[in-house]
């Protein structure tokens, strides 16, 4: 008891204090996700397309207790963590930086839900719901955790090798948009007992249009103030860099939301809550791993930069040729999330600038290619970005497949579900009661008793 009130009172209250409140700001953002899918999705399967980010959430807190934060951030080799801190054995109070360490793993862990959340995006409206709950235990085990070590531990290979990412434009975004499209892909071409079902036919779902704005407008909400905090709160500390980086990151997101709905008022001549939430997610997906390194000015040109490319990586999935290939992106994750957080490593390689990444008063960084000269941080930045895809694709692909093997365990929902809608089937409840027809005529009152 005595040692950990002696490592109490050696955490700073103030910095303390700030992580926790930007705890509490992110922890929203993994239902916000669940919503915003849910917006997208059909009708019949909002409900069913929700449900996947409370999965993440219950899964991850559970796994990263047990064992996810020793994988991430236990000593261990290069590649991934040791098991000293399994179950948290002594992650209590003892400072990491001048914040307990107990307050460090969980809002790691809000990092790794909503990654988990993101991904399994790629399972709405075609995907059953319980192989998600394996999978988001697997995926967090062998795809997250281990790209996470690799990148931010103290030994990881990717961090010492010199990449620049902030909060996670490779263990965030490259990462959970490659899985989502794994899982799209396999639900299109699934290699085992999907396949072999006479009752599941793989197949391109038709192409629609969001059922339900309000999800999308208050999905957007969340997003952008738990983003705000995301960023800042990186620091770990309060000072004049999370001032900074939850600065860069809100005209990132503007300039992106700006860019994306003005193309689509000069085409269409309306305006677009769609359009201007996907401005703003494609803004805040390319500033993550550079928003502790860029200027406020270098940080509106990459929204912009942002939103022209993801706007047109969405392109993809309109196309005769995407159709053919039953190429199906549910929440649009591989052009904003997994093509964002390619643009948006490389940017940071770009644009990193020395000095303002020193503006917590000790970080010390060669910087990046047009300010400080640094060419060879192109190249690592790039060399992240494969890895991080290469890792998370093939480990969320072959985790997939290999639930598919287990009886019961289908990834793929059958034919009569994917038409009907997945609420009914998956959950049994819906948001909208009409579906239910048995509930038409339903009175509160058995019999005729009358209110006088």
């Amino acid at each position: 008891m005595d040692s950990v009130l002696e490592a109490w009172e050696a955490c700073s209250k103030i910095d303390t204090l700030f992580i926790l409140v930007c705890c509490v700001f992110c922890w929203p953002i993994i239902p916000a996700v669940g919503l915003g899918y849910s917006g997208y999705s059909t009708r019949r399967s909002g409900l069913a397309s929700f449900y996947p980010g409370l999965i993440a959430i219950i899964v991850c807190t559970v796994q990263w207790w047990i064992i996810g934060y020793s994988l991430a951030y236990g000593e261990g080799n290069s590649i991934i963590g040791g098991f000293e801190k399994v179950f948290h054995r002594g992650v209590l109070a003892e400072p990491i930086g001048s914040i307990p360490e107990i307050l460090f793993s969980e809002f790691q862990l809000i990092f790794c839900a909503t990654v988990c959340a993101i991904a399994v995006g790629g399972a709405c409206e075609r995907g059953r719901l319980l192989p998600l709950f394996p999978f988001c235990f697997l995926w967090s085990t062998f795809v997250y955790e281990p790209l996470a070590h690799m990148v931010w531990s103290e030994n990881g290979f990717l961090g010492n090798i010199g990449v620049l990412d902030f909060a996670g434009g490779t263990p965030v975004h490259i990462c959970s948009g490659a899985s989502a499209t794994a899982l799209s892909i396999y639900l299109s071409y699934p290699l085992f007992r999907s396949r072999k079902s006479t009752v599941r036919t793989p197949q391109h779902l038709k192409l629609h249009r969001p059922h339900n704005s309000i999800c999308q407008l208050l999905a957007l909400v969340i997003i952008w103030n738990a983003w705000l905090a995301f960023d800042a709160g990186t620091t770990l500390s309060l000072n004049f860099k999370s001032v900074m980086a939850a600065c860069v990151t809100n005209i990132c997101a503007a300039a992106g939301a700006l860019t994306w709905s003005c193309i689509t008022y000069y085409e269409s001549g309306t305006w677009s809550l769609d359009s201007t939430f996907m401005g703003a997610i494609s803004g805040l997906v390319l500033i993550t791993p550079s928003a502790g390194f860029v200027d406020m000015t270098t940080a509106f040109f990459i929204g912009v930069l942002g939103a022209v490319v993801c706007r047109q990586a969405l392109r993809i999935k309109f196309t005769k040729r995407a159709a053919m290939w039953r190429w199906v992106d549910n929440g649009d994750t591989f052009a904003t999330h997994c093509i964002g957080g390619f643009l948006g490593t490389i940017v940071t390689g770009l644009f990193a600038q020395r000095e303002v990444a020193a503006y917590d008063g000790f970080t010390v960084i060669k910087g990046g290619v047009f300010f400080d000269g640094n060419w060879e941080q192109l190249g690592i930045q790039i060399l992240e970005a494969l890895i991080g895809f290469s890792w998370s694709f093939m480990g969320s692909y072959i985790i997939y497949a290999l639930i598919d093997c287990v009886p019961g365990f289908e990834v793929l929902a059958k034919d009569s579900e994917v038409i009907s809608g997945m609420d009914a089937s998956q959950m049994d409840e819906s948001l909208y009661e009409a579906q239910w027809e048995t509930e038409a005529d339903y009175h509160p009152f058995e019999g005729s008793v009358r209110l006088e």
